[in-house]
């Protein structure tokens, strides 16, 4: 079947089949625009003018979307443990991860903000107060490979040192988050409960190393 035209209307995308799926949204009173460039990335080129990621493997999304399917079954047993304010489990469209995060209910620190493509404003905003998220990545960059990862910000002092669980967990110098591989619960014979370990551990090493209210560490559950 012939692909419509996809063009770029002020950065941003449209084509045949996204100006009928914007018009019936504007019926029902939904006015919404698609914005053309990638975010997070050093390559922002518009997706309507990129003509170099045009490959598609269906194996591999159709695996991909099986391992999101279970991740975010485990993701939402950790959400329901934590009696704060909690994020839902929610995909990223720009660093492309599934992802999780609990807050303290505290300000934070002005964030340096800096991310590739991404506007300042909008991180600021997000990390307006303390977090510590964790979530899951297909990989890329100096690591080249699907995993978990847990960060905190502002990172407490020890948070780095802490310990973590399972053995495979470790913490990157340069993502300043702990990782633990894809492959690891992939071949664990309790994948459950490894990957909650993960979960639990690296929030105890944020919550408790940054004297979160005691209210909300109180209910941690391995």
């Amino acid at each position: 079947m012939a692909r419509s035209p996809v063009r770029s209307v002020g950065g941003y995308v449209r084509d045949a089949a996204s100006d009928r799926l914007f018009e019936a949204l504007g019926r029902m009173g939904f006015h919404v625009l698609i914005y053309g460039r990638p975010n997070e990335l050093e390559d922002a080129t518009p997706f309507a003018e990129d003509t170099a990621h045009a490959s598609y493997d269906p194996e591999y999304a159709t695996r991909l979307w099986r391992v999101l399917l279970q991740v975010e079954r485990v993701f939402q047993e950790f959400r329901s443990r934590f009696i704060g304010k909690c994020s839902p489990v929610h995909f990223f469209w720009g660093s492309f991860d599934l992802a999780v995060t609990r807050f303290s209910g505290r300000p934070a620190p002005l964030h340096p903000g800096g991310i590739p493509n991404l506007p300042d404003r909008v991180v600021r905003e997000a990390y307006s107060h303390e977090v510590s998220s964790c979530g899951f990545w297909p990989g890329g960059g100096a690591h080249p490979y699907p995993l978990f990862y847990s960060y905190a910000y502002p990172e407490p002092e020890g948070f780095a040192s802490a310990s973590a669980a399972p053995s495979e967990a470790f913490y990157s110098t340069d993502l300043r988050e702990w990782i633990l591989p894809y492959d690891a619960i992939r071949e664990s014979k309790s994948p459950d409960h490894e990957l909650l370990a993960f979960l639990e551990t690296t929030y105890r090493a944020a919550a408790e190393n940054a004297d979160w209210p005691a209210e909300l560490t109180t209910r941690f559950q391995m």
